[in-house]
């Protein structure tokens, strides 16, 4: 019954089930689609594009939420229970929030600085055509160390993780691993960057940060190591993790 009902609904729009199972596996995989990441993933965009209401129909099932962007042309899922920006949230959403899976520490640092850094370039409109900000590995080291007191890995292995990791969830684009080692290189804030840390939590960030300054200025001198702990401290706070 399921097949006959899935090939009455493909066969109007040309598309075959094998299709849509490499369609739904990518999106699950991956957890988003950016038209502009390759040939394989512009093909991907423009398949969900035939047949959109069906993979959200197909979804809505097991409770992930899909969010297309068509000005930049992405898609990306969110599992039950997360926050969407631009979308309601759902009345019986569960209170553990579902499967998401957290970044790490370092990630989520690394995430909040670009997602400042982005904010910050379209502001000032340094945003190019497609929606994308330019960052140097110099800056956003200073930034890291500006906004939360903190650092890029050192170890190359760890660096090199660290940012294939982001690449893999879209939030940012560079032309090889290579050049991740030097401090003169450049990479790209990808614009699902929004998407993925919400204006609330980048509002947050700014109250915490803020607020340290101000309780610093009124306070006695205090030593490095505590002004440092209290920076590290902010990711966890801002997304509900533990140390």
């Amino acid at each position: 019954m399921i097949d006959n009902f899935l090939e009455a609904k493909l066969k109007p729009l040309g598309i075959g089930r094998s299709e849509l199972s490499e369609l739904l596996i990518r999106l699950l995989d991956y957890g988003v689609i950016t038209r502009n990441e390759s040939l394989i993933e512009a093909s991907l965009y423009d398949r969900y594009l035939q047949c959109s209401e069906l993979v959200e129909d197909y979804l809505s099932v097991i409770g992930v939420r899909i969010q297309h962007d068509r000005r930049f042309a992405f898609v990306r899922i969110f599992p039950p229970g997360a926050e969407v920006p631009g979308m309601t949230d759902l009345d019986d959403a569960p209170f553990n929030g579902g499967f998401r899976a957290r970044p790490s520490q370092q990630e989520v640092a690394v995430i909040l600085v670009l997602r400042a850094e982005y904010e910050k370039s379209l502001r000032e409109g340094q945003l190019d055509e497609e929606g994308r900000a330019m960052i140097s590995l110099e800056g956003l080291a200073i930034a890291m160390h500006n906004l939360l007191k903190r650092s890029l890995p050192e170890g190359q292995v760890e660096r090199r993780t660290l940012f294939r990791r982001l690449r893999q969830l879209r939030l940012i684009q560079y032309n090889s691993e290579d050049e991740m080692d030097s401090e003169e290189s450049w990479l790209s804030i990808q614009p699902s960057i929004t998407s993925f840390v919400t204006d609330d939590v980048l509002n947050s960030l700014r109250g915490e940060g803020e607020r340290g300054d101000r309780a610093r200025d009124d306070a006695e001198p205090e030593s490095d190591s505590d002004e440092a702990a209290e920076a590290a401290s902010l990711p966890s706070k801002l997304f509900g993790e533990e140390e």
